[in-house]
Formats: C-alpha cells, sequence, structure tokens
C-alpha cells in the first residue's frame, strides 16, 4: 500500500459498537494506541489485529440504502456527530446526534455517491455469490477528493435513521418487503421535506464505563413538547424506566426548519432528566463540525 503521514487512524480489526477507533496525531500517541488495542485490550477480542488508515479530513455523511440484491434505494440524507463533546472533541462514539438532510450533500454529491461506492458495492456480492438484500450504511467522508468509505455497516444507522423515519411518508413494511422480493424500486417512496434532527442523551463516562440501573424522568413531558423520544439504552421495572447503556436515549423531531427543529428538541431534553445524564449541546450549528 501506498505510505501516508500522521494524523493516522488506527482501528481493532473486529465489531466494537462503533467504538474501536483511535485518532493519533504523532508517533508517541500512536504507540500508546497499539498498546490499548492489543495489549490492554480496550475493545476486547476485537484488537487482536489492527488496521492502520489514513486520516481523512472532510464532513461526515452517513448515507443508507435498502438493497434488494441488484438494486438500491437511498434513504434520505444524514449527518452524525461522532463526538462525545460539543465543536468535534473528545473520544468517538457510535453517534451524539444527527440531523437530516446533510447540509453538505448536493444532487450532483448524491448521484456520485451511488453510481462510485454504493451500486458497485452491491453488484460486486451479487457476482460473488453473495446477494446482499436489505439495510446497508455506508459511513462516508466527503474529503477534497471526493467521497470515500470509512466503514459498511449492514444495518440501519443509530443515531442516523430516527431523524430519517420522521421523513418518511411511505408505509416503512412495504419498503422492507420490497427489499425480500427483489424490488425495492417498484413503488414509489415518499419523504416530507421537513428538517429532522436528533439529539442523543448518553450515560456520564460514555464511551467508557458508566453506571447503569439510575431512574429517567420526565419522559413525558418531554413528549408533551412534540417531539418523539426513541429508546436505546433504557430498561422498564417496577413502573419506571431506567438507565441501561452508554446511549439511552434519543431526543427527535422534525420542522419545517432546522432551527425550529433544534429548539423542539433542545426544549424537551431539558424535560428529561437522570444522574449524570450528557449530551452534546450543539448538534446541528455549525461550531458542530470543526
Amino acid at each position: 500500500g501506498g505510505e501516508f503521514g500522521f494524523p493516522v487512524v488506527l482501528k481493532a480489526d473486529g465489531l466494537a459498537a462503533g467504538k474501536g477507533v483511535l485518532v493519533c496525531r504523532n508517533e508517541e500517541e500512536a504507540e500508546a494506541g497499539v498498546k490499548e488495542i492489543m495489549v490492554e485490550k480496550r475493545f476486547g477480542g476485537a484488537g487482536g489485529r489492527i488496521l492502520i488508515e489514513e486520516f481523512l479530513r472532510g464532513r461526515e455523511v452517513s448515507f443508507i440504502v435498502i438493497a434488494d440484491g441488484a438494486k438500491a434505494l437511498p434513504l434520505v440524507t444524514t449527518m452524525d456527530h461522532k463526538t462525545v463533546f460539543d465543536g468535534g472533541k473528545g473520544p468517538n462514539t457510535g453517534g451524539m446526534g444527527t440531523i437530516s438532510p446533510s447540509p453538505f450533500l448536493d444532487r450532483k454529491m448524491y448521484a456520485r455517491i451511488m453510481s462510485t461506492i454504493i451500486l458497485p458495492t452491491v453488484t460486486r456480492m451479487l457476482e460473488e455469490g453473495r446477494k446482499y438484500k436489505g439495510a446497508l450504511y455506508a459511513g462516508l467522508m466527503l474529503t477534497a477528493d471526493g467521497p470515500k468509505v470509512l466503514e459498511y455497516n449492514c444495518r440501519f444507522g443509530d443515531p442516523e435513521t430516527q431523524p430519517q423515519m420522521l421523513r418518511l411518508e411511505s408505509d416503512f413494511v412495504d419498503l422492507l418487503m420490497a427489499s425480500v422480493a427483489e424490488d425495492v424500486l417498484a413503488d414509489e417512496v415518499t419523504w416530507n421535506r421537513r428538517a429532522a434532527g436528533c439529539v442523543v442523551l448518553a450515560s456520564d463516562g460514555y464511551p467508557g464505563s458508566y453506571e447503569k440501573g439510575r431512574t429517567i424522568q420526565g419522559l413525558e413531558d418531554a413528549e408533551r413538547l412534540g417531539a418523539v423520544v426513541f429508546h436505546a439504552g433504557t430498561k422498564f421495572e417496577k413502573g419506571r424506566y431506567r438507565t441501561d447503556g452508554g446511549r439511552v436515549l434519543g431526543v427527535c423531531a422534525a420542522e419545517p426548519r432546522l432551527s425550529e427543529t433544534m429548539n423542539r428538541i433542545y426544549r424537551a431534553v431539558e424535560k428529561i432528566s437522570f444522574e449524570g445524564m450528557h449530551y452534546r449541546r450543539d448538534i446541528g450549528s455549525f461550531e458542530a463540525v470543526p
């Protein structure tokens, strides 16, 4: 392979719930990172091998399609906010919030992603005798040299799909059945033109270790304000919801304009509380992406 300089990306070569990635700015950090993944086994069994990748600068885009083995129907675009703290700081997480549509994707780029990344992926798998049907998620970086793939997931995105569902006007089950029936382009899939968003409420300490079992309050109040609250790491016990994961809830809304959407979400977030609740306050703002 080609050579590249710092910063460099180290990845645990296995599944680590979207967290097995370290960005190293120099040799010292790279050495410490290798030790962390391979010796201290921070990401468990996923750290038996390491991938070393070029650090890509650009805008993150989560591009999710429904494939039917030969064709693919793209869902509306989204932009994830990966880092745990405001302003793109701190370690990467499985996602701290999303907006849809992505402000950085025009029709031309959309078509380019479909023709150079998505369709070749689906058709190549078909050629290999591994017909792929269902949700295919490409995590992309829009770089100066065009779109590049960071990762593939064989599933919907979390927290990307929550706002996508608030924009879907046609029947979701019909779309999934069309994937199984190998005809995703049979019926028209319709979307509303609203700006949707999601803010993740996480447990203090995530993406590292965190406490579980903390009582969640204010869910009904949040929904009364017109937010849709998706449960992620929760459990229902003795008539109450308690925290049961790193990312606990996804608070979502969809309004004609993004500023209205984010206002509604953050007003709803203020109604929800649990001990150690942490969330980003800059989802959907341009300061959010350094």
